[in-house]
């Protein structure tokens, strides 16, 4: 009898406080929508009417409340943004403390954290989610996200445990309950800079961390398995790129009017692979016709916006910062079968990745000289020719000087200049 009553008096107490868990939700929600500018998106339309759906409900006794309180964090996470993160954050919280074993307060949640760069707390909340499955298996997509934290945190404790002492800065912002992926990722990639100024780039442990922050940057930027949105392209990162350049002699053309004007067409489809940057013409008695490589750089505030890749090409390298522009860059600008092979998140910036060249003070580089430099870097190629960079103003001064202080033969009569 005494356990039937304190059952009694604790379901009590929960139905007395939902009320107020509800108000907190609303709040929430009113506070997202005055704090939130000017505009509105689709995305934000079906926010605001999810949270009008959420006040109608609790104004009737026979309305699913929990559920409209759930679907205003799902399209708070639709909309995005921070703000927009924040509110999915809140409401998956006051859900969790209305009913704690939802399994869908408990997922949103992970969302939520995980959208925020919160990593560790968003597998928390994952795990969490598993164990009140029926079964323990979790939707792909959730399952996908767990494996990848799992990876992203192991890259990290092997990173640190290489160079325990140096790496006590960088173990304890990961000890930090809310460190996220954009305080730990430039932590991250100032200890490998300085391991590398410190040992060198033949040390074993420098050589083993370049790896381990190569794996991490993949992971962080990109979910580890093919994204549907590329067109069809197999995406490749340095290893891939580099065993489909192994051995093929290399020609870079220049977009520039005297070869368009030439008769070098033949001699530059001899190559094994030819490379061609940004928005490129082909006249075939003097530029050649293939395109076996294909690099662009993103340029501008909105580079998603930029006219389609639709030149056919073997393999297009899209290079660019911040990650975010770039990825939505390159899912709108692909063309389905356009392309075989698309470079994946590990080659949008090879000059300053310390997993690859790691060189600062470049600036906004050409796309030329930075496909150049990568393909200088693989080391993979017997020869690698320039044609139609001879005369001055193709490059940036710098970049040309680069050039010629490790140029093995210039022959101004074919505009090529011989790195190999």
């Amino acid at each position: 009898m005494t356990k039937s009553l304190a059952g009694f008096f604790t379901a009590r107490r929960k139905e007395a406080a939902r009320p107020a868990l509800y108000a907190r939700g609303m709040r929430l929600c009113g506070e997202h929508l005055a704090a939130r500018g000017p505009g509105t998106t689709p995305p934000q339309a079906r926010l605001t009417q999810a949270i009008g759906a959420l006040a109608a409900s609790l104004d009737n006794p026979a309305a699913d409340h929990f559920d409209a309180l759930l679907r205003v964090g799902e399209r708070a996470l639709e909309a995005g943004g921070d703000d927009g993160l924040g509110l999915a954050l809140g409401v998956a919280e006051t859900s969790a403390r209305i009913r704690q074993r939802s399994k869908g307060a408990w997922r949103l949640r992970g969302l939520a954290l995980d959208g925020l760069g919160r990593a560790d707390e968003a597998l928390e909340c994952y795990e969490r989610y598993v164990t009140l499955l029926p079964n323990g298996d979790a939707a792909p997509e959730v399952a996908r996200r767990m494996d990848t934290l799992r990876r992203r945190r192991a890259c990290l404790d092997a990173a640190v445990a290489l160079f325990p002492e140096a790496g006590s800065a960088l173990r304890d912002l990961l000890g930090q309950p809310h460190a996220t992926t954009a305080a730990v990722s430039p932590r991250f990639a100032a200890y490998v800079r300085a391991r590398v100024a410190e040992h060198g780039l033949g040390d074993p442990g420098v050589r083993r961390l370049l790896e381990l922050y190569g794996t991490y940057r993949r992971l962080v930027e990109r979910a580890g398995l093919p994204d549907p949105l590329l067109g069809g392209s197999t995406p490749i990162g340095v290893g891939g790129l580099r065993g489909l350049v192994a051995g093929r002699s290399v020609c870079l053309v220049a977009n520039a009017g005297d070869v368009a004007g030439s008769t070098l067409g033949a001699e530059i489809d001899r190559y094994d692979l030819v490379v061609r940057c940004d928005a490129f013409r082909v006249r075939a008695e003097g530029t050649g016709e293939r395109t076996d490589l294909h690099a662009v750089s993103l340029r501008g505030d909105a580079p998603w916006e930029g006219p389609a890749w639709t030149r056919p090409a073997g393999v297009r390298l899209v290079f660019g910062d911040p990650a975010a522009a770039w990825r939505r860059a390159t899912r709108e600008r692909l063309v389905p079968g356009a392309q075989d092979h698309v470079g994946d998140a590990s080659l949008r910036r090879p000059l300053g990745d310390p997993a690859l060249l790691g060189e600062g003070g470049w600036g906004a580089a050409t796309t030329a000289f930075t496909v150049l430099r990568l393909l200088d870097f693989l080391d993979a190629n017997p020869r690698l020719d320039l044609i139609g960079f001879t005369l001055p103003g193709r490059l940036r001064p710098r970049e040309a000087e680069w050039i010629m202080d490790r140029a093995t033969h210039v022959d101004d009569s074919k505009m090529r200049i011989a790195l190999r």
